[in-house]
């Protein structure tokens, strides 16, 4: 591959001046040639052996040099005209590529071309193909010659002149910038007496700590701490009486909540003593009978019509409502008259006896003698299981029992008690 570039180059540079092709120069200044024939060895092509022989013909005539003077120099640069020969022929390779497709442009603007690219041929040949270099460099001349130009290394430090010391840094050291700028801390304006090393002395300021002391002693001579707490030297007179419904420390106490159950009740008496109550229009909303059903149950009436129409789509619950209505409707049975009266035909009979003044259905008074009156219309919880009147009675014992029965009985015991001082 090597041997094709050099044979580009070659007939590229065939009718140029020798000291203007950058061909001469790789062959004189670098052991290009030298290296090629090591490679090869004896037994190499005839084309590569010609091709070698062609390059000699581009050596340019050099100024002998002694031996001496040579490993001076090659000792003095450490080894880089070596480095720099290697860069220089790869510089020259990466040219011809360039020239393969651009065989018009000259080797040194393609030299600046791999300068301004960082030596990245495919940008190169991109931005030559789309004609898209930047206007620095399309202005250059495309057919200017890479002519090499020899740098004494003495000559590149001899600007440099000897120093005692190193040059100071040009970088300082960055400002300090917070909150307390310019403050008297800052300024070095401080009072010394109100500088102090660790934790404060607080004996040395003996004013300052003996009026703090004196305003606290005031304030707690001032404080009387039975002010805040009720008076209860009397309450003991009121123990077994009347509860105390207050709440401590003028908070409001909780609020009754209107349970569902309740509201269904209210609910389903007024559906069944008027259905026309649960109306949509505005005059049965206005009405007076809907202000009073709201305020019984505080829904709105949206919510006491919506109540309405589930009922109606649900018999289930209509069947519900109907069976605990007529189980208990609210009101006390009459008690029967159970004192002697003196019957219209002077016959000394009871109450109980008189025709036409039977007693309605309800609970019976105490019977004469000894033992309580049975129970006349009314059902118990412990009469047969078969009985629909007795599951509707177990039903009403069981109804509010989580929220009133033995709850309310035990909290009004614990008001009680922790009235009296005492804590079970």
């Amino acid at each position: 591959m090597v041997a094709d570039h050099l044979y580009s180059l070659k007939t590229q540079l065939e009718g140029r001046p020798p000291h203007q092709s950058p061909l001469a120069d790789l062959v004189t200044n670098t052991p290009l040639l030298a290296k090629l024939r090591r490679s090869v060895g004896e037994k190499s092509p005839e084309r590569l052996l010609k091709l070698i022989e062609s390059l000699e013909t581009f050596r340019a005539p050099s100024i002998a040099r002694t031996k001496k003077h040579s490993r001076s120099v090659r000792k003095t640069t450490n080894g880089r005209s070596g480095h720099q020969d290697e860069l220089q022929m790869h510089r020259m390779s990466l040219v011809t590529q360039v020239q393969d497709l651009f065989p018009d442009l000259g080797s040194g603007f393609v030299m600046r071309l791999l300068d301004a690219y960082d030596d990245d041929v495919e940008q190169v040949t991109a931005h030559l193909l789309d004609n898209s270099l930047p206007p620095d460099l399309d202005s250059l001349d495309r057919t200017e010659e890479f002519i090499p130009s020899a740098v004494d290394p003495q000559q590149a430090i001899d600007h440099l002149a000897p120093r005692s010391t190193p040059p100071p840094s040009s970088h300082h050291i960055p400002s300090r910038r917070n909150v307390y700028d310019n403050d008297d801390l800052d300024r070095l304006e401080f009072d010394t007496s109100r500088l102090h090393m660790g934790k404060k002395d607080k004996v040395a300021d003996v004013s300052t700590s003996t009026g703090n002391k004196a305003a606290i002693l005031s304030a707690l001579a001032a404080f009387d701490s039975d002010d805040d707490e009720r008076d209860d030297t009397y309450d003991v007179v009121d123990v077994g009486g009347t509860v105390d419904t207050a709440h401590p420390d003028g908070e409001p106490g909780p609020t009754a909540k209107v349970t569902q159950e309740e509201n269904d009740a209210a609910l389903f008496t007024a559906y069944k003593d008027r259905p026309e109550l649960f109306g949509r229009t505005q005059d049965v909303r206005r009405g007076q009978a809907r202000a009073a059903l709201k305020r019984e149950t505080g829904m709105t009436d949206e919510a006491i019509e919506g109540w309405a129409i589930m009922l109606q789509r649900d018999p289930r619950r209509l069947r519900k409502l109907e069976t605990q209505s007529s189980a208990f409707d609210g009101r006390q049975a009459d008690v029967a008259r159970m004192a002697y009266r003196e019957s219209p035909a002077g016959t000394e009979t009871e109450d109980s006896d008189i025709p036409g003044e039977n007693v309605r259905g309800g609970f019976a008074g105490r019977g004469r003698g000894r033992g309580r009156g049975g129970r006349g219309g009314g059902a118990s919880v412990a009469g047969p299981s078969s009985d629909p009147a007795t599951a509707n009675a177990q039903r009403r014992k069981e109804a509010s029992k989580g929220s009133r029965a033995n709850h309310n009985r035990r909290d009004g015991r614990a008001r009680k008690m922790a009235r009296g001082g005492f804590t079970g």
